[in-house]
């Protein structure tokens, strides 16, 4: 029950429990607005994952093209020569030539 005031003592309690409703209301009303925001949040995030792999994509697509024109665009003898040198495979006709010298100027002395 409500103070005697020069209101009506239903309408205290009428406004009193509409403030009573509203109190208790707000959390609900903030664990709503919570996990609206969380879901939109993950929602963005994962529109953004799928434009980052689709450009990375087009990225890949873009460097295997170009890789794919650059082989188709040597010259097969350069091709050979530029790919020993890449990979050291003369190694062995290096030291053959190193040994023949080292022969040449007299070898092994004792």
């Amino acid at each position: 029950m409500a103070f005697p005031t020069s209101v009506n003592d239903q309408v205290t309690d009428a406004v009193t429990q509409s403030n009573v409703k509203v109190v208790g209301e707000a959390p609900a009303m903030a664990m709503g607005s919570l996990y609206q925001t969380m879901a939109h949040s993950t929602g963005i995030l994962f529109e953004n994952s799928v434009s980052a792999q689709q450009q990375q994509n087009t990225l890949t697509q873009a460097a295997t093209n170009q890789g794919v024109m650059q082989i188709y665009s040597l010259d097969t003898t350069a091709a050979a020569g530029a790919t020993e040198k890449v990979a050291q495979t003369g190694v062995a006709d290096n030291l053959t030539s190193l040994l023949t010298i080292f022969n040449a100027f007299g070898g092994l002395r004792r």
